[in-house]
């Protein structure tokens, strides 16, 4: 049975017990959680596009856990969301009192031979996502880069947090296949600090899922124009900017196509929720329930409107199909994904 199969299962079963023992199960997580701290770390620093979604989601998640334990939300930056995920897999206590929120490329991070992501995607528990997004390259204002055929005739320096990373692999991806003029400059502890770096003019802009992020920690950027939207980074057009292209547009042929899928999977869950291996899968099954009723509770949706942030349920059965789903791609795929994401140095 594969991985995935087995995780599939596993989940299926954990919540048949649950159900089967729900008293049980329910008074001896109430008795854990009671009176005590769940800690989230989240893989950015404060004051960024995650930030913003674990400080919203927090009390909502308290109140669906039973014994409504106090949620602490601590920062765990660096390399993309690895330093985070392996301090989650190695280090974290294995009982459920600790989780992350995490960058929604690291679950690939193993796939492309990254040296320092020191986890099996598949061996953790993935209690959920946070939304499915729409990745863009923004540019700033005084930027020369307005549209889409300004990425092969101008500059455009682009801030990022380093190797596994959107901000990083996104743009390297984009020039392998299409053959853009997009420098990468690393070093920057989150997302938040490369668009403070923007209104520097230290850089012309970012790559990666970020609409939430703008429109909740730069409400003005779009309306008052001092960001333009010169590709979107997905296979097709967002309504939300109907004139601007998709990268799938210019796919020419099936393989890359397949490259580009592959490269975007992490779209599909931003915003990781996971917990360590060897959590008691009954704690994992009340983690998981706990994530979907604070996800659709009307407060948090009534929060996440006010402050901008867009979610959508992404539950635990689609993360494991996603992360299966690249895992199982040919092996030509995965190394020119590799390739076209500047990856070939990290095995």
């Amino acid at each position: 049975m594969s991985k995935a199969l087995q995780h599939l299962f596993a989940g299926t079963m954990a919540v048949s017990l649950a159900i089967l023992s729900g008293t049980v199960h329910a008074s001896s997580d109430e008795e854990f959680y009671s009176g005590s701290a769940l800690t989230i770390f989240q893989s950015a620093g404060p004051g960024g596009t995650y930030a913003a979604y674990a400080i919203a989601f927090a009390p909502y998640l308290e109140n669906h856990l039973p014994g409504n334990p106090t949620i602490v939300v601590d920062y765990m930056p660096g390399a993309g969301g690895i330093r985070a995920t392996n301090f989650i897999n190695s280090n974290a206590p294995k009982d459920g009192s600790v989780l992350g929120l995490v960058h929604s490329s690291v679950p690939f991070a193993p796939l492309y031979g990254i040296s320092a992501a020191r986890f099996d995607p598949m061996e953790l528990n993935w209690i959920g996502a946070m939304n499915a997004q729409t990745g863009i390259c923004v540019a700033w204002h005084e930027s020369d880069v307005k549209v889409w055929d300004d990425l092969f005739t101008k500059e455009f320096f682009v801030g990022s947090t380093g190797a596994g990373s959107q901000m990083e692999i996104l743009p390297h991806m984009i020039n392998e296949l299409f053959g853009t003029n997009i420098t990468v400059i690393p070093g920057y502890t989150g997302g938040n600090d490369v668009f403070i770096a923007m209104e520097r003019g230290e850089v012309d802009g970012r790559c990666g899922g970020m609409i939430s992020g703008i429109n909740s920690t730069r409400p003005n950027w779009f309306p008052d124009k001092l960001v333009s939207v010169p590709i979107q980074i997905g296979l097709d057009r967002n309504p939300l900017f109907p004139d601007v292209p998709a990268l799938g547009e210019f796919a020419e042929d099936q393989h890359t196509r397949d490259v580009l899928e592959l490269t975007l999977s992490p779209m599909n869950m931003f915003g990781l929720i996971v917990a360590p291996p060897g959590v008691p899968d009954e704690r994992i099954a009340t983690l998981r329930a706990a994530y979907h009723d604070a996800m659709n509770d009307p407060g948090f949706i009534a929060d996440a409107a006010r402050i901008k942030i867009e979610i959508s349920e992404v539950d635990s059965d689609h993360l494991y199909q996603q992360i299966s789903r690249a895992y199982a791609m040919p092996r030509d795929v995965v190394s020119s994904a590799r390739e076209a994401m500047n990856l070939t140095g990290s095995r």
